[in-house]
């Protein structure tokens, strides 16, 4: 029944590299009696690529292969099963580097997540014990956005741990946790699973409630890139002037500027010889960019403040942008054959009514984990 099956499909789906004129009697020496169907269906072959191909028949059968051609057959074979390895070790590679690849981007997620951990703890809220559906009644029809984290503690610890945190900046919390405490959900059945098997006691929950604009500036932290500050060369003595690039909107937003802070050279005490320098350096850290100012395009555009921020005139637009302004007119004096400190900027466009709402200043200061130096 198999074998009939086999032939009545390829039937169906093509014909095979070489027609052969096999036989049931033929077939039955080799399989044995009974079941077959005498309805005329060729057995194919299937050429080394796996594709069906409409050749003409040589009308050979299985009987005029002798030993020799046999062993020909067999060493193409052979022939063939090494360059299948030799494919066989290219997805290895691939799948090398996809591993390094997903490993890069599971260590990211593990960072934006302590992050996240960082500002729940850093706003001391109180874990709430999730006992039952009713618990999120009041969150159900609520369109809020907020941070939050789910929580677990075992039979044999009652010190609460995260589990998970999350932004939840695009889809309403009542939603989000829904979905967490929903076996339904991929996410709960995850919750659902630890408490069955008793991995987990009880599950806990904890949130801050955040506006649209402290979202965007949440994202503007952890999603959106440095772009570097370029520089002309010193005119006029020892004043060098700020090339802002192109692209920036001219439209309402947030946006930020840092400045690069060089980690101190530790001094060695001994100097190593020269042969040895090279292999005594140690690895060189990255700079760190450092948030020096929080900016919200509200009356003008980003593209607007920006320029004003950047003028080399260091013109100063009122008591809130004097610090940065100051800072940034000094950095354009250098000495003689000293460049300026290295100056960054970061931005997203949020809509000019959302811009009012929140405590930007104190969620970003919270996020980073320090003073924003040139904010009032």
């Amino acid at each position: 029944q198999t074998l009939r099956r086999c032939y009545s499909r390829v039937k169906e789906h093509g014909v095979g590299k070489r027609k052969s004129s096999y036989t049931f009697e033929q077939l039955e020496q080799v399989f044995g009696q009974g079941g077959w169907d005498s309805q005329p269906c060729q057995p194919v072959l299937i050429n080394s690529s796996g594709l069906y191909q409409e050749l003409e028949s040589d009308g050979s059968t299985m009987e005029e292969y002798s030993q020799e051609d046999w062993g020909n057959h067999s060493q193409e074979l052979h022939c063939y099963q090494t360059g299948e390895q030799e494919l066989d070790e290219m997805p290895t590679t691939k799948r090398t580097l996809k591993i390094k690849q997903e490993s890069s981007e599971d260590s990211q997620k593990r960072d934006v997540m302590q992050n996240i951990v960082q500002i729940l703890e850093s706003v001391q809220l109180k874990w709430e014990l999730f006992q039952s559906w009713t618990d999120f009644s009041r969150l159900h029809l609520s369109n809020k956005l907020a941070i939050f984290g789910i929580g677990y503690n075992t039979r044999w610890k009652e010190d609460i741990r995260y589990h998970y945190a999350e932004i939840s900046s695009q889809v309403p919390l009542g939603k989000r946790l829904r979905e967490y405490f929903n076996s339904e959900k991929p996410e709960g059945r995850v919750i659902m699973t630890r408490v069955q098997k008793m991995n987990w006691k009880n599950v806990y929950y904890k949130f801050l409630e955040i506006t649209i604009s402290e979202a965007r500036c949440l994202e503007l932290h952890m999603e959106i890139d440095w772009i570097p500050i370029a520089h002309s060369k010193p005119t006029g003595g020892n004043v060098v002037q700020y090339l802002l690039p192109g692209g920036i909107p001219k439209s309402p937003g947030l946006y930020a500027i840092g400045y690069e802070e060089c980690p101190p050279k530790a001094p060695s005490p001994e100097a190593p010889a020269e042969g040895d320098a090279a292999a005594a350096r140690p690895p060189a850290e990255s700079p760190r960019i450092v948030y020096c100012y929080l900016g919200i395009a509200e009356v003008r555009t980003l593209q607007q403040c920006l320029f004003l921020h950047f003028q080399a005139n260091g013109k100063s637009l009122g008591k809130e942008w004097g610090g940065i302004n100051g800072f940034l007119s000094q950095n354009c004096l250098v000495e003689p054959g000293v460049s300026p400190k290295s100056v960054y900027i970061k931005f997203v466009e949020v809509e000019r009514d959302f811009l009012s709402a929140g405590s930007l200043v104190e969620c970003l200061e919270k996020a980073i984990g320090y003073p924003l130096k040139f904010n009032n």
